[in-house]
């Protein structure tokens, strides 16, 4: 009982305001019009201004607000019933009232026409149905050379059914506002010449597409659609779209005219009988529907047409879109998908480079398609996004217009990334490391090959987080607390995953050092191979004998790179004692001449192959060095062909490499020698032969 009287009160409290407001509104109040109230209600209004009666009022109201949820569906369901037999009703008793408006209509129209002149107007509303298509005639015939000299495009085969339709529309609206017209005769225009337009842009938007699905594919000229059958879904269509837009612009016409709203929609639910016989009689004579399957699917298709007539004229908007959008999005979305795959058939070399047309066509087009079907949706069903700011929006429309939101804002954000990844993959692929360039190209390639990759990952994880904190916003709820909460999440994983934080750390850092890129060869501790690629966290390397490491950042240290501006590479060779040195320096700056002549190998070589001198006395030899200097990773390659050169040089010219020998022999023959050593000392002594 207590829940009760505090709901009786506060009704009648609002009542009490709202009649107020009302009284306001309608009479200026004055202190000689309002009357005193009596006593009684003066004690009643003074004793609910007491905080006592506030707080337990606030206390009771509450408690009720979550038991009349199902009172409020339930009130919700009767009330739509309750409106669909109103306007039933409303309609039905439209069809007695209809001759008397059709001949008011009558009259206010054939009026303005006598006031205007009958043959001015007749000649005006004339003007705006041919107009357009005399002067798409004539830009056709002034463009018809050059039209055929290019047929063979298929850019330019399209753009000949888009750009007649541009100027088509032109034309009209040039030619409607060029005309002074009376009140109601400018609406009855209006509409007009939107529904002309409308037919000759569906026309030509329906050419294209038969066009592209048609497009032979490959060398034995197959195409996606059978011509035949692409023909008749083009009539049909075409034929549909016609009725629809002109049905629209009677609908709109009648409104000038004075109609009441009951007798436009009973001529609308009348014009959608057309609608429903064009589209059974484009699924019973269909190609192909000879089969059973195909037989039980038309009748499901005819019943399914039957129930979006019998929901259209029950006045249940919000599902008769939403049982439309389920007939036709999928459709759409498949015959679109089907014609940009044939145009990337018909103009692969035209798309090859374009690849932001190349994701445009392919994610652009279904996005617009999408973003269109969830915004017209939305207005359909009453999700207007001027309800943002409103302090009393409902649940379910703040819900709704989040989810059309939302949907819009994921297809762009999908956009975007394809398009910024098309962008960077095109860059990527255009800079290889590989070919022949200059020094200077090769390391910007190489800082591209390095930078581009991990700048990828991060935007798209940009794109994701701030896609998903705006469709959160959208659904209405509140993204700073959250916001707050991930950095208290982050810092709380950033001390539990220290090791991870560590990497990217060190990561960021080797690459704001330019410590390495991909395509060289590092060292660091017991790792070393060519940079292959890189993640937030770690960096692959390739050994040379084929083995692939994920190293970590935080594991490398210190990095010797071995492929960064020039390397030294050092030779040592052993020749004997009675070797010419003069003579092999000679020898030597020869060889280092060769190798600067060589196509292959000059245009590596910093400095050439040269003889520094002697670099030590062995015991069985002279070690003499050679060094030279070459670009990183081209010193091996040298190398080998430098050391084969000075072989065969060497042998030429009698310069033998020192080897180290051992010499065994018994007691008898340490003494001939001895001997023998001794007669040869005596006879040089005396000046005579050894032999």
């Amino acid at each position: 009982m207590g829940q009760i009287s505090a709901i009786g009160i506060c009704s009648i409290m609002m009542l009490l305001s709202l009649f107020g407001a009302v009284s306001a509104q309608t009479t200026p109040a004055t202190s000689t019009d309002v009357a005193p109230p009596p006593a009684q209600v003066r004690q009643m209004m003074e004793l609910m201004q007491t905080p006592e009666v506030k707080q337990w009022m606030a206390t009771q109201m509450a408690a009720p607000a979550a038991s009349t949820g199902n009172n409020e569906e339930m009130s919700i369901l009767s009330d739509r019933l309750q409106h669909a037999r109103q306007h039933i009703a409303m309609v039905s008793g439209a069809a007695m009232t209809l001759p008397s408006e059709v001949a008011r209509a009558s009259a206010l129209f054939l009026g303005e026409l006598r006031a205007a002149g009958p043959l001015r107007m007749v000649g005006q509303f004339l003007a705006v149905l041919v107009t357009g298509f005399v002067v798409e005639i004539l830009v056709r015939r002034m463009v018809r050379e050059r039209r055929e000299r290019a047929a063979q495009m298929t850019v330019t085969r399209l753009a000949a059914r888009i750009i007649p339709a541009i100027v088509f529309g032109l034309a009209t609206g040039l030619t409607l506002i060029s005309f002074n017209w009376p009140p109601v005769s400018l609406n009855i225009a209006i509409a007009i010449a939107i529904a002309v337009v409308v037919q000759r842009f569906a026309v030509s938007l329906g050419g294209v597409i038969i066009d592209l699905v048609t497009l032979p594919r490959g060398e034995g000229e197959t195409v996606a659609v059978d011509p035949a059958v692409a023909q008749f879904w083009f009539r049909r269509c075409t034929l549909f779209v016609i009725y629809f837009v002109f049905g629209w612009a009677v609908l709109q016409s009648m409104r000038p005219l004075g109609y009441s709203m009951a007798a436009r929609y009973l001529i609308g639910y009348v014009l959608g009988v057309g609608l429903f016989l064009i589209a059974t009689e484009a699924v019973w004579s269909r190609p192909g529907n000879e089969t059973r399957r195909s037989y039980a699917i038309t009748w499901l298709l005819t019943l399914y047409f039957l129930l979006l007539w019998g929901i259209w004229v029950l006045s249940f908007n919000w599902l008769l879109w939403v049982c439309i959008y389920l007939l036709l999005l999928p459709r759409v979305l498949a015959v679109s998908t089907l014609a940009v795959k044939s145009f990337h058939y018909a103009e692969a070399g035209f798309l090859a480079k374009r690849r932001i047309a190349t994701v445009l066509l392919d994610r652009g087009v279904r996005a617009l398609i999408i973003a269109f079907a969830a915004i017209w949706l939305g207005r359909m069903l009453g999700v207007e996004t001027t309800t943002m700011m409103m302090s009393n929006e409902t649940m379910i429309n703040r819900v709704a217009r989040g989810i059309v939101g939302g949907i819009v804002i994921l297809l762009a954000a999908d956009l975007l990334w394809h398009l910024v990844r098309a962008y960077i993959d095109g860059k990527l692929l255009d800079s290889p490391l590989d070919g022949t360039v200059s020094d200077e190209d090769k390391v910007k390639r190489a800082r591209l090959q390095t930078l581009l990759p991990i700048f990828r990952n991060v935007l798209a994880v940009v794109i994701v987080v701030i896609a998903v904190l705006m469709v959160l916003s959208g659904l209405g709820i509140e993204i700073g607390p959250l916001i707050a909460g991930a950095g208290v999440v982050g810092v709380a994983v950033g001390f539990g995953a220290q090791t991870i934080v560590k990497d990217v750390i060190s990561g960021m850092f080797y690459l704001w050092d330019d410590a390495f890129r991909v395509g060289e060869y590092i060292e660091s501790g017991s790792h070393k191979g060519v940079v292959e690629a890189f993640s937030l966290r770690s960096v692959k390397l390739r050994h040379h004998r084929g083995p692939l490491t994920t190293v970590p950042f935080g594991e490398l240290g210190a990095v010797k790179n071995l492929n960064r501006d020039w390397t030294i590479d050092k030779i040592s060779l052993n020749v004997t004692y009675d070797t010419d040195l003069v003579k092999t320096k000679k020898i030597i700056k020869q060889i280092g001449q060769q190798l600067l002549e060589n196509p292959e190998w000059g245009p590596n070589i910093i400095e050439t192959l040269k003889m520094k001198g002697v670099e030590q006395f062995g015991e069985f030899a002279i070690e003499i060095r050679l060094s030279m200097m070459t670009k990183p990773g081209e010193q091996f390659v040298i190398r080998r062909n430098a050391l084969a050169m000075i072989r065969n040089a060497f042998k030429e010219n009698g310069i033998e490499f020192a080897v180290p020998t051992v010499q065994v022999s018994g007691e008898r023959e340490i003494e001939a020698s001895v001997a023998a050593a001794r007669y040869a000392a005596q006879a040089r002594a005396a000046g005579e032969p050894t032999t």
